[in-house]
């Protein structure tokens, strides 16, 4: 199996670069699947139920999402509702959302699962207990399995990295925007990254508009953080598998695009 993982959509800019290349992309690479999260995509904090129709229709296989996944409101019927995106497993129970789901692709079951750290995180459930959980559910019935780990600390992705080491095909990183220089497949042959970087605009802090970030950061009076606009990637990693589901190879993927 051979599939892209796309780090944080951040507004208008990264979810338009989807729109337009998701299709083409899979073509390009030879993709079976592209899984993206999307909790940033309406306007840098949450996501609407268009933009998932129409990102699902652009050829985004599946969606993980983090700790803005409830900011739009709107967004819970299709929580509940659909098979083709997922809360954070270490979320209560009686959170809205489901904790995994499987995307048949051409070459096999892939089963998607996110993970919340709690490293300088909202109070969360263990996220080692909720995936034991998740696993316990469907290793049987998936040939592969994606962990999207949503967190600030690189000890918390690393930690859950090492814990799933040849449980699980990946386990990448999201949430701090800034793409990691330490790609690997780690011994027992899972594909591990600490953040894949997010799909958006680098001409920013975090995706955010320089001046406003600057201005609230040196005088801290509040100001809106406009999404920026220039110099749009769409980043994450491209991970290809045997037939164990076990990861053979971890490319960092990055390219910029006019949108």
């Amino acid at each position: 199996m051979r599939f892209l993982f796309l780090g944080d959509i951040v507004g208008k800019p990264g979810y338009t670069a989807v729109l337009q290349h998701a299709a083409p992309l899979k073509k390009e690479l030879g993709l079976d699947a592209i899984v993206a999260n999307a909790e940033n995509a309406s306007d840098g904090s949450g996501l609407t139920p268009r933009q998932f129709q129409r990102l699902c229709d652009a050829g985004v296989d599946a969606m993980t999402m983090g700790d803005h996944i409830y900011r739009r409101k709107e967004i819970m019927d299709t929580l509940q509702s659909s098979d083709r995106i997922v809360k954070p497993a270490n979320y209560p129970s009686t959170a809205a959302g489901h904790t995994h789901c499987i995307v048949d692709t051409p070459a096999g079951k892939l089963g998607v699962v996110s993970l919340l750290g709690r490293v300088y995180m909202r109070p969360v459930d263990c996220p080692f207990d909720a995936i034991d959980r998740v696993l316990g559910e469907i290793e049987s019935k998936v040939d592969c399995i994606l962990v999207d780990v949503h967190a600030e600390a690189t000890s918390d992705k690393q930690t859950l990295g090492r814990y799933l080491d040849g449980r699980v095909t990946a386990v990448l990183g999201t949430h701090t925007h800034v793409p990691t220089a330490d790609a690997a497949v780690l011994p027992g042959g899972t594909a591990f990254q600490c953040d894949v970087g997010m799909t958006g605009p680098y001409d920013s802090i975090i995706g955010r508009d320089i001046r406003r970030v600057m201005e609230t950061t040196r005088t801290f009076q509040p100001t809106h953080f406009y999404v920026a606009t220039r110099d749009v990637r769409l980043c994450g990693a491209v991970i290809e598998t045997d037939s164990d589901g076990k990861a053979t190879s971890i490319q960092r993927f990055e390219r910029a695009v006019d949108v």
